[in-house]
């Protein structure tokens, strides 16, 4: 099972890997998050792979709960344009 979840979120990075949907805030390593803001169109499921790639896990969390993981995939309602925060569990 874990094999299969790392090799569908390696899929979602490849596809995502090419669109410049965020700008990068900053990386805090003392508590490991790393903050961002993304583009209008943005969705939750390219934001988990980016917080996995950034924080180097897939053990994370949003801050404010923006996008949260359900089955199927990283589900949520981001906003274009505001800050967004997660960090390593």
């Amino acid at each position: 099972m874990l094999k299969f979840i790392v090799a569908a979120l390696s899929a979602v990075v490849a596809a995502a890997g090419g669109h410049e949907n965020y700008t990068r805030v900053g990386i805090t390593p003392v508590n490991n998050c790393v903050s961002f803001s993304v583009s209008g169109g943005t969705g939750c499921e390219w934001m988990c792979t980016y917080c996995a790639n950034q924080l180097g896990t897939f053990n994370y969390y949003f801050s404010d709960g923006v996008c949260t993981y359900q089955t199927g995939g990283c589900v949520g309602n981001p906003v274009a344009g505001k800050t967004y925060t997660c960090c390593s569990a």
